[in-house]
């Protein structure tokens, strides 16, 4: 896992994205003081809601517990968090699907919504036919 707090906001799009250019922010050219206040404070945000680690150790335990269908999306490009990160918590859920989302990185759901929504649907459509079995 990157340790997001040591990256630079160039980093973090380069890492977050397959192709972080059309997601890219220069904080600087935001107009001050307003939305460069706004910026810094989801930075100030995330750690506070996310840690400093950004990472819960006790999650991966935790999954064995679900009794649902769960769909694990995870981007081939996440920079961010490794792959083998989404593999071992969808291995860990008893009922859970991996699905891997090609040029996709850590944000899927501002990178490649289209895909996430079949995904989603597809899993849906899934799963309803085995509950209704």
């Amino acid at each position: 896992m990157a340790d997001f707090f040591s990256l630079t906001m160039d980093e973090v799009f380069r890492l977050s994205f397959h192709n972080p250019e059309p997601f890219r922010i220069d904080p600087t050219t935001l107009p001050p003081p307003a939305a460069q206040t706004i910026a810094a404070g989801n930075r100030t945000a995330i750690a506070v809601y996310a840690g400093s680690a950004m990472a819960d150790l006790t999650l991966l335990g935790r999954l064995g517990s679900l009794e649902l269908p769960t769909l694990v999306l995870w981007g081939e490009s996440d920079g961010i968090v490794d792959v083998d990160y989404g593999r071992a918590y969808a291995a860990a859920i008893p009922m859970a699907q991996f699905q891997l989302l090609p040029e996709t990185g850590h944000s899927p759901q501002l990178e490649t919504p289209d895909q996430v929504i079949h995904a989603i649907w597809d899993s849906a459509d899934t799963d309803f036919a085995a509950f209704a079995r």
